[in-house]
Order: C-alpha cells, then structure tokens, then sequence
C-alpha cells in the first residue's frame, strides 16, 4: 500500500513538473529575420510565448519592413550577429543561451550565386559550419534548424523527391546548402545534438523578395495595372516548381524542434505548376488573361483584350546550368508531424496579387 501510495506521489510530481517547464518561457535565436522566413517565424513564436531575438548584420541601418509589415518589430530583441565570425555568434549564443536556434541566414538568390559563389559557399556553407560549432561550444542541449533547399535535389533523381531522393545540385547556392544540410546531419550524429533540416521547396508570401520570380510577376500584375510598368520580363517559362506559402511552412519548422527527436523534413505541397502557369493565375487575379504566342525566347504574353503584349523571354535570366522540374512530398512530415499545407497555389498568387495592388 505504501509503495502505491508513493507511486502515486511520484505521478503527480513529475506531472507537475513537466506542467511547469512547459510554462517556462521559451527563448529563440533567428538569423535571417528580416527576411519573409524570419519574419513570419518570428511572428508564429512571438505568438506562443516565446522570447525572440533576431540575428541581423551590422549595417548602416536595418530593414525591418517585413516585421513591420506584420506588426511583430516591437516584440524582438535584435542582435548584431556575423555568420563569417565564429567569436561573434560564440559571444552571442553565451549571452542569449536560447532554447532554440533557427538559422535562416544565407545569400538566398540562386542567381547570384553564380555571380558570387565564394561569397555564397563563406556564407550558405562554412557560417553554418561555424553555428553549429559554437553551439556544440556553448551548449549542446541547444536545438538547431537548417533551412534546407529544394534546389540540392537540382536535376531530380527521382519523383516526387522525399528525404531519401539522392541530391544533384546545379548552382553555387545549392552546392553550398548541401555542404550544410550534411554538416548539420554530422553534428546529430557525431555529437548527439538535436539538430534538425528542413528541406524547404519555393515558398512564397505577400513578403518575398522583389527578385524571386513570383513576388517579381505578381508587383508586375499591379504596376501593369496601375500604369507604371508596361512589360514583364522573365527567363525559362517552363521550369516548374512547386510552389508554397511561407507563413504555413515556418510552422512546420517549430514542430520539428518540438518532436522527441531530431530529423530532417521535406516541406511541400506535392504538386508542380510552371513559371507560365503562375504568369497566367497572377494576371488573371488582375483581371487580364493572357494568351501565348510564340516559343521559347520568342514567346510572348499578350492580353486577350487588348492584343498587347505584356510579357516577354529574355536569355539574361535564364541560368547557366537550369533546374528543370521540382516537386515534393511532405508525406513524412505529415505522417510524423501530423502537418500538410492548407493554401494552394491558385489562393496563394491571387493573395499575393491583392496584397500588391493594395500597396499600390
């Protein structure tokens, strides 16, 4: 009976101390905040109670629009952070001592890359390196996300690509985040950190980066529009991606530093639409349909109504070496996590569309 009674007692003692951790206020460290990612992680966080400090770099000034965009700037804690600067992120993980670290950092244009492929490789490659070395440092107890890509799968082996899909990368930039997605692998099983990767497909938002080629068709849409831009002009219109919304896959990133174990997620919708697909569902949200004339650098997007041409090829953005098809399936997230995406491409370009004419 007395055995029983302290089996009991224990019961509720480790009930009642699992209750107050999980009241305990958590602590995240995001680079990359400014960023869409960032922003919208920061905000997800923000919301369940955490205490959130943005990593940024040191500049003449800080462009927190995308925080202010969604109204979290007040709530985060920014920190000066290097990522080319092993003593600087020491110095910084010491004195924050996050829970959680979610490393979105990265020179994130693919088409830069070839520009600027040591930059990138210093930066994409070794300043992950160097993140989870001062973390294994400081406190291994820490746990850590690397924003994985899409593009490391490059010229698909396999489709639909899932985790186990072998990767073929085809740019600096995807050359660099497979270096990153495998050291993040090593240090999980070299020094049992709890260190988790994301293999993220294209993700956008009302947020994303002017040069990515959905936030440049949909600001188009709404110049066009209003009248101050008259043409658009794109690269490879038959590279097909898939296509998600940001706000839904930071989400998917905080479960997996919840979840008993550390592991690496592929976050997708599982369905693929061309770049002349999502040309067609912007200015349609816009009120133009557009018919096609023409193939490869000669095609041309012309309104149906009026007969002129709004939308032109041009060889300048097309990429030396070109990824032709990307399409992943988020089954095991879905099937572990419990998570799958909700928007679909058609609502996420009209959303966006809107969100850029309101703007304007």
């Amino acid at each position: 009976m007395k055995f029983f009674y302290q089996e009991r007692t224990l019961g509720f003692f480790n009930l009642y101390f699992k209750y107050c951790e999980d009241c305990v206020k958590k602590t995240a460290l995001i680079t990359g905040i400014t960023g869409q990612d960032g922003a919208y992680l920061a905000q997800h966080l923000l919301g369940l109670g955490y205490e959130v400090y943005g990593a940024y770099r040191r500049s003449a000034g800080i462009n927190t629009s995308n925080l202010d965009y969604l109204g979290v700037t007040d709530g985060i804690k920014m920190v000066s952070f290097e990522l080319l600067e092993l003593t600087n992120i020491i110095r910084t993980i010491e004195k924050i001592q996050p829970d959680e670290v979610y490393n979105l950092a990265a020179q994130s244009f693919v088409g830069a890359s070839f520009d600027q492929p040591l930059f990138t490789a210093e930066t994409n490659d070794l300043g992950v390196l160097r993140l989870l070395e001062a973390i294994r440092l400081v406190n291994k107890d820490i746990k850590f996300y690397q924003a994985s890509t899409s593009e490391m799968f490059g010229k698909v082996q396999s489709i639909p690509q899932t985790e186990k899909t072998p990767f073929y990368p085809r740019s600096p930039y995807a050359v660099a985040k497979l270096a990153a997605h495998w050291y993040t692998t090593n240090y999980r099983e070299s020094y049992d950190m709890f260190a988790c990767s994301g293999i993220l497909f294209n993700h956008e938002s009302p947020i994303r980066g002017h040069e990515f080629v959905t936030r440049k068709i949909t600001m188009a849409v709404a110049r066009i529009q209003a009248g101050t831009q008259s043409i658009l002009t794109l690269g490879n219109l038959q590279a097909k991606r898939d296509w998600g919304y940001a706000k839904e896959y930071v989400q998917l990133m905080h479960k997996m530093l919840q979840h008993e174990t550390a592991d690496d997620y592929v976050i997708a919708t599982n369905e693929t639409n061309t770049i002349e697909r999502c040309v067609e569902v912007a200015f349609a949200a816009g009120g133009i349909e557009i018919e096609w004339q023409g193939e490869g650098v000669d095609q041309k997007g012309i309104d149906k109504k009026t007969g002129k041409a709004l939308v032109e090829v041009s060889p300048e953005f097309f990429r030396p070496a070109e990824v032709e098809l990307l399409i992943g399936s988020p089954q095991k997230a879905k099937d572990i996590l419990g998570w799958e995406p909700k928007t679909t491409f058609k609502e996420l370009i009209e959303l966006m569309v809107a969100e850029d004419i309101k703007r304007l």
